[in-house]
């Protein structure tokens, strides 16, 4: 997503930022495996893990989740109820890709990363639109 913010010269606008809701890779730097898909379409990633805090739901205006587990995870942790419109998944912004969630690609082989980045970024395209016809975060 950083990637097409800054290819649509709105980094100055638009905070995107990466967090999981398992605390297993803390940080770590994003999968070799992952960066290699990225790299082969021109995209570097950067950043380390981070775990999802409950200050994310008041930091950014939209929580997007990976699948319906992660989706239930951080409604979980709005105990009040208070941001459950700021949580959608993912694929809810794909306008290719008929799929629900994000597959995990970890446990597989680099073909598996391959197809979860091509979902991505059909979804992070289909969000930018989303954000731009929004104004979610444009000033």
């Amino acid at each position: 997503m950083n990637h097409l913010i800054e290819k649509a010269n709105l980094n100055h606008s638009i905070v995107c930022d990466s967090a999981g809701t398992g605390g297993y890779h803390i940080g770590s730097p994003p999968d070799s495996r992952m960066t290699y898909a990225a790299k082969m379409r021109g995209i570097t990633l950067k950043g380390a893990a981070r775990k999802f805090q409950v200050a994310d739901f008041d930091n950014f205006d939209l929580i997007l989740t990976m699948d319906k587990d992660n989706y239930r995870d951080v409604l979980r942790l709005d105990t009040a109820g208070k941001y459950q419109d700021k949580v959608k998944l993912m694929c809810d912004f794909c306008r290719y890709f008929d799929v629900q969630e994000v597959p995990d690609p970890y446990y597989g082989g680099q073909d598996g990363f391959d197809y979860v980045i091509e979902i991505l970024l059909d979804a992070c395209e289909g969000l930018l639109e989303y954000i731009i016809n929004q104004k979610i975060a444009i000033n």
